[in-house]
């Protein structure tokens, strides 16, 4: 068994993100695995394997587990939860497609991707699971773990940028960590536009719109 990240940008995902009505959630809805088609890394998830995983996730979110997910691409499996950003709501079928909904949630790091949605930031999805790979490519016993959220450089061709960790590497990042800590039990204007300020200067250092 090993690892598997298959990152969709937000073109391939046709991420639509949604408010709630009061517009005290978000979410972002669509495509978060493609089956049947060889991706950008050379694998193909034939669809019964992509069926299969779809359903055990279901099965999860059916048995009240809740499936967290993080704003990150993550090198590790397990779920780190000062990254936790979201959590998976739904996911389905729709042929080979495995498509899935998560909800951003108050977290650090959900209000963070919570700002750079708002602020037109480029963010897409990647699947993070397990499954063994043959010759050709071809994925069988695959596994999902969660589905992150990670960013998408304007760059054509560029990989995803790795929020967490350009964020404590940037100046001055570590203070829009903290600023969105804060944000969780402060929810005044004067909290938001701060928080708003400093994500529009991280999206503008690592050029994601």
């Amino acid at each position: 068994m090993r690892k598997l990240y298959e990152y969709m940008s937000p073109e391939q995902s046709q991420i639509q993100l949604m408010e709630s009505n009061d517009g005290k959630d978000l979410y972002m809805q669509g495509l978060f695995i493609q089956g049947d088609v060889k991706n950008q890394n050379g694998r193909v998830y034939p669809k019964d394997e992509i069926k299969r995983a779809v359903e055990n996730v279901t099965s999860r979110l059916n048995n009240g587990e809740t499936v967290m997910g993080e704003l990150d691409h993550p090198e590790e499996l397990q779920i780190n939860l000062d990254r936790v950003s979201h959590i998976i709501t739904e996911m389905m079928c729709n042929d080979a497609n495995g498509m899935g909904k998560l909800k951003v949630i108050d977290t650090p790091m959900g209000n963070i991707a919570r700002a750079l949605l708002k602020a037109g930031a480029k963010l897409g999805v990647s699947s993070r699971g397990s499954g063994n790979v043959n010759e050709s490519g071809r994925v069988s016993d695959f596994d999902i773990v969660t589905v992150d959220i990670v960013a998408q450089p304007s760059a054509p061709d560029a990989y995803p940028k790795t929020i967490y960790e350009s964020l404590f590497n940037m100046r001055g990042g570590s203070m829009i960590h903290d600023i969105a800590k804060d944000y969780t039990h402060d929810k005044t204007s004067g909290a938001k536009k701060h928080l708003d300020k400093s994500i529009i200067d991280f999206i503008n250092e690592l050029k994601l719109r």
